[in-house]
């Protein structure tokens, strides 16, 4: 789909459609590792979804703002990221809790689970780097050790000042045309992930708002730059995120010593200062967790495979 074709016309049952598959997304971008660009772009509907992006633009913008509604609407794709956005918020409301809640209960294999995710989209991502020349290995290699030095320099606590929370968003959003990287990673890597599904199962608004209002920032300005980088610089910048990928591995260790720890009023125990270690011993908890993380492992693997089949299939009827 070029930037001068229209958007195609669907009727309700392609909407419904359009939801499922918005669903399947927010599914994949509300686990860390997984990335709804990816599912995107498995699901067929990635460039649709980037022209989508661009029609955000300022000619846009000032109609809106002289409440121009109808032309500004005329000329946007508005029921095409409609029908995505209700399913990718469906699929948030309904898995949001049940991820919360295993979070809580079985932390280690949660995070291990996340672990074997993050590793395979280290390897996947990384295999789109078309030749792997001395500037990219440089790229990588400085970009894993910036993030494994931020990741460890990051407090287990962060802030839930608006100004956190809306760049949050913002930059959490750019993942969304960014095959291999999803939102949830990004949130991880901020420290807001357990935060924002508790804000969306306890219903709070005014966190939600301000995320929702930095994302849609992020939509409009981040993720053009990262497009530009992509169209400009394409195995430096993939290379850059393959590199901050494995450094933030760090963060996703699943075994952990809380070096420091509060208690708080209602008795929960909250660290504040964490370090990796290895187990000791081998539990059947530790086999767990070993086996959750190769399980995150084959189904990245997996649905890159299927994300490059549904590549050369596209090449092939172009």
């Amino acid at each position: 789909m070029s930037s001068t074709e229209p958007t195609p016309k669907r009727n309700l049952v392609q909407y419904l459609g359009l939801v499922a598959r918005g669903f399947c997304m927010g599914a994949a971008d509300i686990v860390p590792g997984v990335s709804g660009g990816t599912m995107a772009f498995i699901l067929g509907i990635y460039e649709e979804l980037l022209q989508s992006i661009n029609a955000l633009d300022m000619p846009m913008a000032r109609q809106l703002v002289r409440l121009k509604i109808r032309p500004a609407l005329s000329r946007f794709p508005w029921q095409f990221l409609l029908s995505l956005t209700a399913g990718i918020v469906l699929a948030i409301i309904l898995l949001a809790q049940l991820l919360e809640r295993q979070l809580t209960q079985h932390p280690s294999q949660v995070w291990a689970f996340f672990f074997g995710l993050v590793l395979a989209s280290v390897l996947s991502v990384g295999q789109s780097v078309a030749r792997w020349t001395a500037p990219t290995i440089a790229s990588a290699i400085f970009a894993a050790l910036a993030g494994y030095l931020v990741v460890g320099a990051t407090p287990v606590q962060t802030p839930e000042t608006p100004w956190y929370l809306f760049m949050s968003g913002a930059l959490a959003i750019c993942a969304m045309i960014l095959p291999g990287i999803s939102g949830a990673f990004i949130l991880v890597l901020l420290g807001k992930y357990q935060f924002v599904l508790s804000a969306v199962n306890q219903r709070e608004l005014l966190p939600l708002a301000l995320i929702t209002c930095g994302a849609l920032l992020g939509l409009v300005t981040f993720a053009r730059l990262l497009r530009w980088l992509f169209q400009r610089y394409h195995d430096i910048t993939v290379a850059t995120l393959t590199g901050i990928m494995l450094g933030s591995l760090r963060k996703l260790w699943p075994w952990k010593e809380n070096l420091i720890s509060v208690l708080d009023d209602p008795g929960v125990t909250t660290p504040l200062r964490q370090v990796n270690v290895i187990p000791e011993t081998f539990t059947s908890d530790v086999g767990l967790s070993i086996a959750m993380s190769l399980i995150g492992l084959v189904v990245v693997l997996a649905i890159t495979s299927l994300g490059n089949q549904a590549r050369r299939r596209g090449q092939d009827q172009s």
